[in-house]
């Protein structure tokens, strides 16, 4: 472990900035606090902004872990789904970090699997393996829907575990029956591509609210519906429109996990994090997310046996932002 301490650790989306301190080796994060991405200029202006609400004396952090909700190339960050565009070097200087780690969010979000207790999650079929039994070569993988759809995988190697990261959430959705047939086509007319992250996403939900709509043929006008009061309506029963959007939601959600599944081999476990799934509640669990999880023809039984679970620790992804702090080679 070459990174000085203390360490500062972000997990970065389109909407929010989570920060944390570790003071010491093994330590856990604490100091969290969770600050709107739109409220400050860049990532330096959000570091200067949290650390202003820490205790007085406090020591300023030497070594950084950032998690960004984007690709990562060059030293030029934009973020996806959010205003920020920054120099690593220039954040790095900015902010007197000996060490900055720049690390796409769900490759963080990935690493924080193997740390997760069984109070940070709620399983769905098989529970997963406790990390110490992970045997080396097993593939986990997570999946956030949040403001945007965040996809990575985690393989246990000798002494270490590996992040995968990529960008999963800009997929080819696919349909599994004839009326998500007809509402990606809807969709089509809006978006040459449809992507999972068109639907499955805080972003999302709007437009797959809007083609539901469409193909259901009714009068309700959902148009100018952000995604809180999709939800809302939909978990109420106000808006028949939006429950039935929920449920398209969740399936095809099970199916795109699968299909995640089946191409990192994930035996060790499905995860689902972001922001938007804990909010459903019960109304998840009542769906037909596991049962299309499944649903993969001659491969049924072996996604039967893969575990999936409900990240319910919106945090947790600053615990992987400190694993790869800790595993940094210098």
């Amino acid at each position: 472990m070459t990174a000085a301490f203390p360490w500062l650790v972000a997990d970065v989306g389109g909407t929010n900035a989570r920060f944390g301190m570790v003071a010491a080796p093994g330590a856990p994060v604490e100091d969290v606090r969770v600050l709107p991405v739109a409220g400050h200029a860049g990532p330096a202006a959000a570091v200067e902004a949290y650390l202003v609400g820490r205790p007085a004396g406090a020591v300023r952090p030497r070594s950084a872990a950032f998690a960004l909700a984007t690709a990562l190339h060059g030293d030029q960050i934009e973020l996806t789904n959010g205003a920020w565009s920054f120099s690593r070097v220039a954040t790095q200087q900015g902010l007197g970090l000996q060490t900055l780690l720049c690390l796409n969010d769900f490759e963080a979000q990935a690493l924080s699997l193997p740390r997760l207790r069984p109070d940070q999650l709620r399983p769905w079929g098989a529970a997963p393996q406790p990390p110490g039994e992970v045997q080396v070569g097993t593939v986990m993988a997570v999946i956030g829907p949040g403001t945007g759809l965040g996809v990575g995988g985690v393989v246990r190697a000798p002494g270490r575990w590996v992040a995968l990261p990529g960008e999963g959430g800009h997929a080819t959705l696919a349909p599994a029956d004839d009326f998500e047939s007809a509402v990606l086509s809807q969709a089509r007319r809006e978006f040459p591509h449809v992507s999972a992250e068109r639907f499955l996403s805080g972003i999302g939900l709007p437009v797959l609210c809007r083609s539901v709509a469409a193909v259901l043929g009714g009068a309700e006008d959902v148009s100018g519906l952000p995604t809180e009061q999709i939800v809302a309506r939909g978990l109420s029963g106000e808006s028949a429109v939006c429950s039935r959007t929920l449920d398209v939601f969740c399936a095809m959600l099970g199916g795109f996990a699968g299909s995640v599944a089946l191409t990192l081999g994930s035996r060790g476990g499905v995860f689902i994090g972001g922001g938007i799934v804990p909010r459903l509640g019960e109304r998840f669990f009542q769906s037909e997310f596991r049962s299309r999880f499944e649903a993969k023809g001659r491969f049924q039984p072996m996604l039967s046996a893969i575990p999936t679970a409900l990240i319910t620790d919106t945090l947790a992804a600053l615990s992987g932002a400190a694993l790869a702090l800790e595993q940094a080679d210098g």
